[in-house]
């Protein structure tokens, strides 16, 4: 079992800043996959950015130029910069593990942004 647990969300204004954290902890794998989603009201939860256990990263479209995904000095953390937001950001942001088949969220952290 792997266990997730997000902080950092909040209440910001537009165009703020805000940084969400992740960490994974339990049974762990040496090669994994960290990531964020996001989901808002009435909304299917959609990617906003990976980044594997090599290093690699991606982003959606919604994310890329303002978000950054990295990882933290210990192994399976992760953390998401989010620059520049939007009212269209709010959502409750998801932090996801990936390990062979093996597919872990976190309850979320809720992220408000306002006009």
């Amino acid at each position: 079992q792997v266990q997730l647990v997000e902080s950092g969300g909040g209440l910001v204004q537009t165009g703020g800043s805000l940084r969400l954290y992740c960490e994974a902890s339990g049974s762990l794998f040496n090669i994994f996959v960290m990531a964020w989603y996001r989901q808002a009201p009435e909304n299917e939860r959609e990617l906003v950015a990976m980044i594997s256990s090599d290093g690699r990263r991606n982003y959606a479209e919604l994310a890329k130029g303002r978000f950054t995904i990295s990882r933290g000095d210990a192994k399976y953390t992760v953390s998401l910069q989010m620059t520049s937001l939007k009212v269209e950001d709010t959502a409750i942001y998801y932090c996801n593990y990936k390990q062979g088949a093996s597919n872990y969220w976190g309850r979320g952290t809720q992220v408000t942004v306002s006009s």
